[in-house]
């Protein structure tokens, strides 16, 4: 055998078959489906299907755990995949959750020393406020998103604007309102779910919109 009849033999080898890409991750959908749970409780506690008279500690578990907790999970995973705007978008709604349940369990129990309704209704009026304002920035921040996205976080920002507005001016009018704004925000979130799953199972994307800033 010569040097030659090898090198013809390996020209004419087959060659190997490409190695086929890692799939890649996407926390957005352990993201979403575990904060729509919360999110649907949320709306219905302003619809009065809860009692908003009161602060329901039921719905401690799930705003902390289902949400907040998974979240922030999906936050690192994102922070890990240098997603920096998706996980900033689940960290901010995970350390909603989070201290939204931490305000509920403190409230209920008497752990944070508040206990007359003008000092209960002058604390939530300030967490509402601060969260209502970091969601606006949110919002402004992301117009580079498909619109979907977009659409999504301005129904939050009523939601909250309307909370703050129900809590300070003492119109339980509004909550109703803002339940059926967190309703329509989890309707557009799970649209986006949808299509994060059906292109992870490999269909076609679902059309999310131009984004308004290119």
């Amino acid at each position: 055998m010569t040097v030659e009849s090898d090198v013809q033999t390996g020209a004419h080898a087959a060659p190997e078959a490409p190695v086929a890409p890692a799939p890649a991750g996407n926390p957005a959908l352990l993201g979403l489906i575990t904060f729509l749970p919360s999110g649907v409780t949320l709306g219905l506690w302003f619809l009065g299907y809860l009692d908003t008279a009161a602060l329901p500690g039921g719905m401690i578990p799930i705003v902390s755990l289902s949400a907040g907790l998974f979240l922030m999970i999906s936050a690192v995973w994102a922070a890990r995949l240098a997603a920096n705007t998706v996980a900033a978008i689940f960290g901010v709604f995970s350390a909603f959750w989070l201290s939204f349940g931490a305000l509920l369990t403190g409230l209920t129990s008497g752990w944070w020393g508040v206990a007359d309704a003008a000092a209960v209704a002058n604390v939530q009026r300030t967490y509402l406020l601060s969260f209502t304002l970091v969601f606006i920035l949110l919002t402004l921040a992301t117009l580079r998103l498909p619109i979907a996205f977009t659409a999504g976080f301005v129904f939050v920002d009523i939601t909250f604007a309307l909370a703050f507005l129900g809590v300070s001016t003492g119109n339980a009018g509004l909550f109703p309102i803002a339940g059926i704004t967190t309703l329509i925000f989890c309707a557009i979130f799970a649209y986006i779910l949808f299509d994060g799953f059906a292109q992870d199972l490999g269909g076609k994307a679902m059309p999310l919109g131009n984004a308004l800033v290119k």
